[in-house]
């Protein structure tokens, strides 16, 4: 039976994060670009990927966004690139913030907790509550920038990588939406453990 073009569009965004792991490794490949910038940009794919505090965050705002107003939906990439780059550069300038790591870990479980609820939240109240998640991680990723990197192209990766997580998570949450949500409510139930497990840590 021929796939449908919904449902090619949708095997399309849950194979990007794995089109992006691919693109980093051939451009990481000799000769393509400086060493130094491609190491920028090949480090800023693989850091959401390689913490699982982020990677758990991520997918858990994805799964979860499927369910919200159709504003907030079509928003979540933006607020997502813009919470990291905001972050990043709070770190960047060297303006601090109190407790970033445990705010990650409270970020795991709260988005745990939302997922594992099903709740729908105000568009503009899941915007504001999105951004601040986010703009934790874009601060410890920031932080995480190697001396002599390119800050532009480790930018570019890990908000690229970031935005495909939550996306993929997205459509995830919908194919698993149509089977049982006790899918999504278990799902959302372990994160926020890992969540606490992480904030006692």
């Amino acid at each position: 039976m021929f796939m449908s073009g919904l449902h090619v569009r949708r095997c399309a965004w849950v194979m990007l994060p794995l089109a992006l792991l691919y693109t980093g490794a051939a451009v990481a490949h000799p000769g393509h670009m400086p060493h130094s910038h491609a190491g920028s940009f090949v480090a800023g794919l693989m850091h959401p990927l390689t913490g699982l505090d982020h990677l758990l965050a991520m997918a858990a705002i994805g799964l979860w966004s499927f369910r919200q107003a159709g504003a907030l939906r079509r928003a979540m990439p933006l607020l997502i690139a813009l919470g990291m780059l905001a972050g990043a550069s709070l770190a960047w300038m060297g303006i601090p913030l109190m407790g970033v790591e445990f705010g990650i870990a409270s970020s795991v479980l709260l988005a745990g907790v939302l997922l594992a609820s099903l709740v729908r939240l105000p568009s503009a109240l899941g915007g504001m509550l999105v951004f601040a998640f986010i703009l934790l991680h874009g601060h410890a990723h920031g932080s995480e920038l190697a001396p002599g990197a390119s800050a532009l192209l480790y930018a570019t990766g890990f908000v690229a990588t970031s935005v495909a997580i939550t996306l993929g998570g997205r459509v995830l949450g919908e194919w698993l939406a149509r089977r049982d949500n006790r899918w999504l409510r278990g799902i959302g139930a372990a994160i926020a453990a890992a969540g606490g497990a992480l904030m006692m840590g």
